[in-house]
């Protein structure tokens, strides 16, 4: 009996939320940006004020990273960075119509349209450029990007600019809002795998000259120890892994915002970042470079999160520590 009124209990909330997501994504489509900027704003300082495990994290977290910052700069950055996880999906249903455009590339040369806006077109456009021609020279690659700024938009950029990807991504506990978000994010063109069955589909597209994408900036129990913001973390071998068995480049990226989330302007105003590709080398001990591989790609995200700390997810326990030893964290 108590099975069947918590599995009740979990169906009634799943379809709450459901529906609370879907009004939101109906309103994000419908209202002026700066609204959109705005409900972020209002849901983030909810969700600092309300979920207080998930706010200390982030204070724990920034102020790990960041010692030389005052606290009342900490609390600023948590709270803001909560909003910036809002404005993320919101921006994405808003935007969803332009992003699917065939003209996206065009309308990056004319400075945007509709509300779409993007800084430096001439900067984007060269990004667009150097991610196609090192997806192109190596016949696939490994695009990383942190869970900072927009990264929802990337595949769809991606597609727009020829670059065939199968992206990882993690599932949702609640089957009705993976539904939705799955057949939000599949309208990009790409491929969506989950995270747990992941690894043939990511062996298939790079056996196939397809590029994949990942975001592997959380900590793991199976990681690689690496130094973040000064201290150890964890982070997944497996881009560096594929990177040595295929021979393919790590290559990170971002999409950020240039003006703070719930600014006053009306229209969204994106940058862009894609590092020089991190290529695997010669060596003696696989292990050992495979180990060099995810320190680097770690040190690309740092500089990108150092530069736009607010927007980076911080609520994520992203220093976490594991009392089981595993293969990578044993002497090389």
């Amino acid at each position: 009996m108590a099975d069947t009124a918590g599995k009740k209990k979990s169906r009634l909330r799943w379809y709450l939320e459901y529906g609370a997501v879907r009004v939101l994504f109906f309103a994000a489509a419908m209202i002026p940006i700066r609204v959109v900027s705005a409900l972020s704003v209002l849901l983030g300082n909810l969700l600092y004020l309300l979920v207080p495990r998930r706010r200390n994290i982030a204070l724990k977290n920034l102020r790990n990273a960041f010692a030389d910052k005052s606290e009342t700069e900490i609390r600023s950055i948590a709270r803001k960075s909560c909003g910036a996880f809002f404005l993320t999906f919101l921006e994405t249903i808003k935007y969803r119509d332009e992003l699917l455009s065939p003209g996206l590339i065009g309308n990056v040369r004319g400075g945007g349209r509709q509300g779409l806006e993007v800084a430096e077109s001439q900067e984007l456009l060269a990004l667009f450029a150097k991610a196609r021609a090192i997806h192109d020279d190596s016949g696939g690659c490994i695009f990383v990007t942190p869970h900072i700024g927009n990264w929802e938009f990337l595949p769809y950029v991606s597609a727009v600019v020829g670059i065939p990807m199968v992206v990882v991504v993690r599932p949702l506990d609640n089957p009705h809002l993976q539904r939705l978000i799955y057949a939000n994010r599949a309208q990009s063109g790409q491929l969506f795998v989950a995270k747990s069955n992941s690894l043939f589909a990511l062996q298939d597209a790079l056996r196939h000259g397809k590029s994949i994408g990942m975001l592997p900036d959380q900590s793991t129990a199976k990681g690689v120890i690496v130094n973040y913001f000064g201290s150890p973390a964890t982070a997944t071998p497996i881009p560096a892994m594929l990177s040595v068995l295929y021979k393919r480049p790590i290559v990170v990226v971002a999409c950020c915002r240039r003006r703070p989330v719930g600014g006053t302007r009306k229209d969204s105003d994106f940058t862009g970042v894609v590092s020089d590709p991190i290529y695997p080398g010669q060596y003696t001990s696989e292990k050992a470079e495979i180990i060099r591989l995810t320190e680097a790609m770690t040190a690309e995200m740092q500089q990108i999160v150092t530069a736009f700390p607010e927007q980076y997810l911080w609520v994520h326990n992203r220093w976490k520590t594991y009392k089981k030893e595993n293969l990578w964290t044993k002497n090389v």
